[in-house]
């Protein structure tokens, strides 16, 4: 297939590519950086990368791609049983790893090689020699249900999301993008570090996220901003009293989210202080990219926006027949198909018989409605978030929006649990933008009754002092007690 980096071999040698922090790469650089490397991998199978936001994370991973071997990021903050687990399926012959990074014992125990970002000379970039349906990457899922599952994407998957979100986002060489995502995950790593390379522009990585370090990079010279809705909640939050980030969200071509729904209430006070709105896009690790608003399209809040250009995305019900109405209000699970998604999970041919429909539809487990236009709105997921109450199928996401619609509510939360007459009962969890002052069931009960319907009002609350939250932001609903 073609080169996934046609930047490295082609582009402006002084073109820069990479920034985390005060380090930096022009392209010339890490052609050379990542080729040296890569010789060295050549004829590998399986590499892991201690996946730290620094420049040898990115210099690692793309060595690994241009080596043909498939990259294995590790979370630096997993726990030791974990990163044994992922070590062990893996089976990876090294790991890649910045000079003096300490390693946990499961990853210690691996052969070792530092990755050097200078000073390897000018060295030429290999030609790739993996053809588009070999592993790009290894990307292990949460792992809410069981171990991680070891998720394979070809590197057919990685070119095709990117070249779609570059047509949908109209991404080109100019774009600068600023973020500060884990590089463990796809948003962080495929997204906002793969696809700006891939497009020849570059990346500049905040190292830790602050709305200082996005004003002050959105300001000089970045275009385009990724993040997830913790990020923009405390980007709407500074907003106000921050001149300096108003104008340079004002100033940026593109705002993405993602990861997570962003609430309804972040999107209007991001709009009304600097006249941008936030776009959102929905993947998953097994299938990279599925959705997004378009740069050219309507920016409608609530809304993941339409397929992309050539992922196929239909709505089922429980006995697998397709949802006929696209009418905003029917809910079915998301299944998906095209050349976005994986392979396998890795030693697991079980699951990934269960995760395809006979006809190759893969089953995403995310519960959404369909408007006229083709804009799809999540509703939440199948197993934490479909709550069956009083003979509707409710999705729990919707309820949550408007419980943050509400002044009193700082975060929120929504699960079901077993009711003797309605099935399920709708449960709320909330954190009270005032904690000595907390807003009760029967006022929050109205409030979503008045904007939703009375079916979907929560029947018991539950006040927090925070939220369980994994790394990207997400809700850990399990976390909560639902039965």
């Amino acid at each position: 297939m073609s080169s996934l980096f046609p930047a490295l071999a082609g582009g402006p040698a002084g073109r820069p590519a990479l920034r985390f922090g005060a380090r930096s790469l022009t392209y010339g650089e890490l052609g050379a950086a990542a080729g040296a490397l890569a010789g060295r991998l050549r004829g590998g199978r399986r590499v892991a990368v201690w996946a730290t936001p620094d420049l040898e994370t990115a210099v690692g991973v793309v060595a690994a791609l241009l080596a043909g071997a498939a990259a294995v990021p590790l979370n630096p903050r997993s726990g030791e049983r974990e990163l044994g687990h992922i070590v062990s399926d893996s089976a990876p012959d090294l790991v890649l790893a910045a000079p003096g990074a300490a390693l946990p014992p499961p990853v210690r125990d691996l052969p070792r090689v530092d990755v050097e970002v200078h000073g390897t000379g000018p060295g030429s970039v290999p030609g790739e020699h993996a053809g588009e349906g070999d592993p790009a990457l290894i990307v292990y899922t949460s792992g809410t249900t069981g171990p991680p599952k070891g998720a394979v994407l070809p590197r057919r998957a990685v070119a095709a999301t990117l070249d779609a979100l570059a047509d949908a986002w109209q991404w080109t060489a100019d774009d600068v993008l600023v973020h500060a995502l884990p590089l463990f995950h796809v948003h962080g790593l495929v997204l906002g570090t793969l696809g700006p390379l891939r497009r020849g522009g570059s990346v500049r990585h905040l190292g830790r996220f602050s709305t200082e370090g996005v004003a002050r990079e959105l300001n000089g010279g970045a275009t385009m901003l990724f993040g997830v809705p913790t990020m923009y909640h405390r980007i709407a939050e500074a907003l106000p009293g921050d001149p300096e980030l108003v104008k340079a969200l004002t100033g940026a071509r593109l705002l993405v989210s993602g990861s997570a729904a962003l609430p309804l209430h972040d999107h209007e006070r991001i709009a009304a202080a600097t006249g941008r709105r936030v776009i959102e896009r929905y993947g998953m690790t097994e299938t990279l990219m599925n959705t997004s608003v378009r740069a050219d399209g309507e920016a409608r809040p609530g809304t993941v926006g339409v397929p992309l250009p050539g992922v196929e995305l239909r709505l089922v019900e429980e006995d697998g027949s397709p949802v006929t109405a696209d009418d905003g209000e029917t809910v079915g699970e998301i299944q998906v198909r095209g050349p976005n998604l994986f392979t396998e999970y890795l030693n697991r041919p079980d699951a990934t018989a269960a995760a395809f429909t006979d006809d190759g539809w893969f089953r995403t487990g995310d519960m959404a409605v369909r408007e006229p236009d083709g804009y799809v709105r999540i509703v939440g997921r199948k197993a934490t978030d479909l709550i069956k109450s009083g003979g509707y199928k409710i999705g729990a996401g919707e309820i949550e929006n408007a419980l943050l619609e509400h002044p009193g509510v700082r975060e929120a939360a929504v699960t079901g649990e077993p009711d003797a007459d309605l099935g399920e009962r709708i449960v709320a969890w909330i954190v009270p933008a005032d904690p000595q002052a907390p807003p009760a069931l029967e006022e929050l009960a109205g409030h979503v009754a008045r904007r939703l319907a009375p079916h979907k009002r929560p029947r018991v609350l539950h006040h927090l002092d925070a939220l369980p939250r994994n790394d990207l932001g997400k809700i850990m609903k399990r976390a909560l007690g639902r039965s």
